[in-house]
């Protein structure tokens, strides 16, 4: 079965050693909070509940699945015994406001937690997921009566929660989303409607499911200007915080799914279920984009854990197979030049992978923490810019390195008993949900390009050239990389402008090249990363560090980085011709 060892060691070295995740220790909400020793017996202890009591259930919930029976949900054997470990534990609450009953430490401790789970067992932990992003979504736009009702229990996890957005008619086009709510005179509403697709919709793992659901009051306009959010619990809340009487909200059916069988998926019923408006009325795309653009950053790092589980895997396999003679004599399959070239791939991606969503999420936390005005809006650029990056690039790599994970097994890979084959499965659905990837990208063209006159990208690019320019500073021959990330940030940047005046004439165009561009930039952005990774790397004492972090980067220079301006070029293509083929006639 594959298996599952938290890589500490690159953890610590990227939040170390190449984020230097100590800076946030000047934050006064952080004092004291984000020391060494702090930072990784977090991450340790951490890892140690994930290896021992989660990772053995992924196998075992994609065998079992989720079972309905006449509305009620059975999840997989040991997930409740495992949900209650992790949420009395402080897991789920881990960077929730201690005014709540959270732990308050940095979102980004709490994401690296995340790409532990998600490697061990990812359908479970949608579970804790999803609850903490219902938590943001009310916090930032809830009343103080909602949030005091709430956000004590979703904050540890004792509860969990929801995202209810999407109907049969209604998945990518919100504007589309008919469910209705309706006054009462009591500033409650009730609830008509069905939504789809819903995560975590039932279950009785916890004692309460708080929705939070996207609906049309009567008189509101047509369109997305017409929506707004409201809460909806499972039970009522009493006066005294706990569960009370069964609101009119069910699942009617849960879906069959190719993977994420450990994960449930419910198509809920809002039969004049009631629920309280959480925010102002219409203003629901905004308040729900609180949630999504985190619940991107969320799924980004559902990718990063799959990479890192089918790296991982492959490479322990590829030591171990005997087969064949290599060209060195070697025996093991590791030593073939083809296998060696699909493992190197694998940990180009993941590794320069794991700076781009931890540099996120720190980014995240400087946002929203740091004291000077300036920062935050620093920050907060370098969050818009890569987040469709995280979630785009690193789940499209999740579904390529497990199909990868799957080539070095060998026939053995398509074996379910060997567990490789899940991560296909599993992955996949991380590039559908929270936007499509290529909605991501075009969120990138259209809107990140755009915003404040392109200053996003040319922060970016301003960035990478300074330390390009002090790259060779301290004496080391950095060349073989230098040159091909210069190559591809000209090239990147040539094609930025080209983009931000071609999409006021032609956006087809855009259109056309907007997943090409993604995968450059992201491309670009991981080049980056590995030349912070090099120079960091060059002044650890562990020869056997800096010597795969010099290979792995030298590959990723020479045979990845070097794609970059060929995608460019196909991105800067008239896409005239291609759109006068009549839809009938494909």
């Amino acid at each position: 079965m594959a298996s599952y060892k938290a890589p500490l060691r690159e953890i610590q070295f990227v939040l170390h050693d190449v984020l230097d995740i100590e800076q946030l220790a000047a934050l006064p909400d952080f004092a004291d909070m984000v020391g060494r020793e702090t930072v990784d017996g977090v991450v340790e202890e951490a890892a140690k509940l994930i290896e021992e009591k989660i990772a053995p259930l992924s196998a075992r919930g994609d065998a079992q699945g989720c079972r309905w029976e006449q509305g009620e949900v059975r999840v997989p054997e040991g997930y409740a015994d495992a949900y209650k470990l992790y949420w009395q534990g402080g897991w789920v609450g881990l960077s929730s406001s201690p005014e709540f009953g959270g732990q308050g430490l940095p979102y980004t401790l709490s994401k690296v937690v995340e790409e532990m789970l998600c490697s061990a067992n990812v359908g479970f932990a949608l579970y804790p997921g999803l609850t903490s992003s219902c938590f943001e979504a009310i916090e930032a736009n809830g009343s103080e009566a909602i949030k005091r009702t709430y956000l004590p229990k979703l904050a540890t996890g004792e509860w969990t929660g929801t995202m209810c957005m999407t109907e049969p008619q209604a998945g990518s086009d919100l504007a589309a989303v008919k469910t209705k709510a309706i006054p009462q005179g009591d500033g409650s509403f009730l609830i008509e409607g069905g939504k789809i697709f819903i995560t975590s919709g039932e279950h009785r793992m916890a004692d309460n499911i708080i929705h939070f659901v996207l609906a049309r009051l009567p008189d509101s306009p047509p369109g997305i200007k017409g929506l707004s959010t409201f809460v909806v619990p499972k039970f009522f809340v009493k006066p005294d915080g706990t569960p009370g009487e069964r609101n009119k909200v069910r699942c009617v059916s849960i879906e069959h799914k190719m993977g994420m069988h450990g994960s449930v998926t419910c198509t809920m019923a809002f039969e004049g279920a009631r629920g309280w408006m959480v925010g102002q009325p219409n203003q629901g795309i905004q308040n729900m984009f609180v949630m999504m653009n985190l619940a991107r950053i969320m799924v980004g790092f559902q990718g990063l854990g799959q990479c890192e589980l089918a790296t991982q895997n492959a490479i322990r396999y590829a030591q171990e197979r005997r087969q064949g003679k290599a060209f060195n004599n070697g025996d093991a399959i590791i030593e073939h030049p083809d296998v060696r070239r699909m493992l190197l791939t694998m940990k180009a991606l993941t590794e320069a992978g794991r700076v781009l969503a931890y540099e996120t999420a720190l980014n995240v936390d400087i946002a929203a923490h740091h004291t000077d005005a300036a920062a935050r809006e620093a920050a907060q650029d370098w969050v818009e810019l890569t987040t469709p990056l995280v979630k785009s690039f690193l789940t499209d790599a999740a579904f390529d390195l497990g199909s990868m994970a799957v080539q070095v097994y060998g026939g053995h890979g398509f074996i379910r008993e060997h567990g490789v084959e899940q991560i296909v499965r599993d992955s996949k659905i991380l590039a559908l949900y929270e936007g499509t990837n290529g909605i991501q990208a075009m969120d990138l063209v259209r809107r990140k390009l755009m915003l404040h006159n392109g200053r996003l990208a040319q922060r970016f690019f301003e960035r990478v050239r300074k330390d390009l320019a002090l790259a060779g500073a301290d004496g080391r021959d950095l060349a073989f990389l230098e040159r091909p990330l210069s190559q591809a940030l000209d090239a990147v940047e040539t094609t930025t402008r080209w983009l931000q005046e071609s999409f006021k004439t032609n956006p087809n165009d855009a259109g056309f090249g907007a997943v090409d561009f993604l995968k450059a930039f992201s491309l670009t952005a991981l080049g980056y990363n590995w030349l912070r990774m090099v120079k960091a790397a060059a002044k650890q004492p562990d020869a056997g560090l800096r010597k795969a972090k010099r290979i792995t980067a030298e590959f990723f220079a020479a045979r990845l980085l070097t794609q970059v301006p060929t995608l460019c070029a196909n991105v800067r293509q008239n896409a005239d011709s291609l759109m006068q083929l009549e839809a009938e006639q494909f």
